[in-house]
């Protein structure tokens, strides 16, 4: 039991001075990688310990990846890099730029000695709950993007509640656990408010809304704010064989349906601005320039990864809705 050293009335928990035994244990390479551990027996008897102390400091080394278990054989080293004290599992639904801005965000705000596996579910459910069952116990923090998928709660819910944090969209099922997140139906609400002189010109309000990876509150705030001002509106689900009519105003949440409608203005030479506007959902870089600009409704991706940093760092219990503007150019 040399690799185990346990005193009392040092100040700090018994289950640490395990977790900080066995590391210096692998840094003097008196354990190195397959090596046993000492059974949770063995150091309950050792040190007159109850089995959840102990089970509570090797369950934090198997989290930051550091020890395996094998089921009725005992734990075992897995890797020497001690130096990694959080393992954060990141569940994106797909990549794309915006997702881009936040993971790289995220990490540059983390800082070091964190390792962060992402992973992607792709709007599957099937996927969203393997996932997330084959990475419980093996990492101290779970940052999950549940967007719009139903009956996914119940798999969320055998994670360790406090080790979850919801990222982007959540809902009245998850409001037990924190999160950063985006408030689409108050966002788009007051996006089109801060841009009501200029719709004015404008006789209908088009939303092009397929449903599938699109959050309902952006439906929801649309419908509210043309029913609220008095706004004539439509909302289809495709573009596709549609044509522009002058005095159409189209808020778009999705970049193809934004190329479509610009190919389509082109064609039938239409001026983006003085015939018909767009309103595009999420900024990039590319709206700066496309069309002469292209004004957006768009969340702060970069500080909703820096605000996610912060949480995971300072253990934040919190539900955070981050900011959301209309930054306005000439197609509107």
């Amino acid at each position: 039991m040399n690799i185990i050293s346990i005193q009392n009335n040092l100040g700090l928990p018994k289950y640490k001075q395990i977790i900080l035994s066995i590391e210096k244990a692998i840094e003097e390479e008196k354990l190195i990688k397959g090596d046993r551990l000492p059974s949770v027996n063995k150091v309950c008897l050792a040190f007159s310990l109850s089995r959840d102390t102990v089970l509570q400091g090797y369950d934090e080394l198997k989290k930051r990846g550091i020890i395996y278990a094998i089921p009725g054989k005992g734990y075992y080293v897995k890797s020497v890099e001690i130096t990694i004290k959080q393992k954060i599992f990141l569940l994106f639904d797909e990549l794309n730029i915006f997702k881009e801005d936040i993971y790289n965000s995220f990490l540059k705000n983390i800082g070091k000695n964190v390792q962060v596996d992402i992973f992607f579910h792709h709007f599957n459910v099937p996927v969203f709950k393997k996932l997330i069952n084959d990475s419980n116990g093996n990492y101290t923090k779970y940052i999950i993007m549940p967007t719009n998928l139903i009956d996914i709660v119940d798999s969320i819910k055998t994670l360790p509640v406090n080790e979850v944090i919801i990222l982007d969209q959540t809902n009245p099922d998850l409001k037990s656990y924190p999160a950063i997140y985006q408030n689409h139906k108050k966002d788009i609400f007051e996006g089109l408010y801060k841009g009501k002189s200029r719709l004015s010109k404008y006789e209908k309000l088009i939303l092009i809304f397929p449903g599938f990876r699109e959050p309902l509150g952006m439906k929801i705030g649309f419908e509210n704010f043309c029913a609220e001002y008095d706004f004539e509106y439509e909302i289809i689900t495709e573009f596709k064989d549609r044509e522009i009519s002058t005095g159409d105003l189209y808020v778009i949440p999705n970049d193809r349906d934004l190329v479509m409608v610009i190919e389509n203005a082109r064609n039938h030479n239409l001026k983006l601005g003085l015939d018909f506007g767009i309103i595009s959902y999420n900024e990039t870089p590319l709206k700066k320039v496309v069309a002469q600009g292209i004004t957006t409704i768009s969340t702060h991706f970069e500080a909703m990864g820096k605000i996610l940093a912060e949480m995971v760092l300072k253990s934040k219990n919190e539900q955070i809705e981050n900011k959301s503007s209309l930054i306005m150019r000439n197609s509107l």
